[in-house]
């Protein structure tokens, strides 16, 4: 045991380094979404999703400097990784429209000017109806849409980032656009 420890003693102190930096982070990162979470009135069930996110990223980017550390052999792992995202690509080849409606939703968590429970009316052709819609939740990969009669539409985030939308009115206002008491 000594000897390994005498051996490998750099590449101990580096990835108990490493692990401190990524919890530290994780940590700073994790306090820092829900600080901008409380101050935008977002819905504590998206804040986590985001730190979930957030996490995970971390980790790869931890799990990826240690193994950087330790000397992994990359041409073996490299090899192993385009063979596995050979299948997965060619299994989920509409892969990018997921991964883009995840990163949609990212991005309205940050810089969404609505929040649950506005009204707001999309303008796309696609969509039959000028009725305003109630946004009744955001999440990872969609926007629930709900009209007065009931009828639910399910948007996709990264949709409601290129389409134009108009805000009728939110939460604070009330439907003739005057604050409520």
């Amino acid at each position: 045991m000594e000897d390994f420890v005498d051996n490998y003693k750099h590449e101990i102190i580096a990835s108990a380094i490493t692990l401190i930096i990524v919890l530290t982070l994780k940590f700073l990162g994790d306090k820092a979404i829900r600080k901008i979470g409380k101050i935008s009135n977002i819905v504590e069930a998206r804040t986590l999703l985001i730190i979930k996110y957030y996490s995970t990223l971390l980790s790869l980017i931890g799990i990826g400097a240690i193994s950087f550390i330790w000397g992994v052999n990359y041409r073996e792992i490299g090899l192993l990784f385009s063979s596995v995202f050979a299948v997965i690509g060619v299994a989920l080849f509409a892969s990018w429209s997921i991964l883009s409606n995840i990163t949609a939703g990212v991005i309205l968590f940050f810089s969404f000017p609505f929040k649950i429970g506005d009204r707001v009316k999309i303008l796309d052709k696609d969509i039959e109806s000028e009725e305003p819609y109630l946004i009744e939740d955001i999440k990872a990969f969609h926007v629930s849409l709900r009209k007065e009669n009931g009828e639910l539409l399910v948007y996709p985030n990264n949709l409601i980032m290129q389409k134009a939308v108009t805000l009728i009115y939110n939460t604070e206002d009330g439907p003739d656009g005057t604050e409520e008491a």
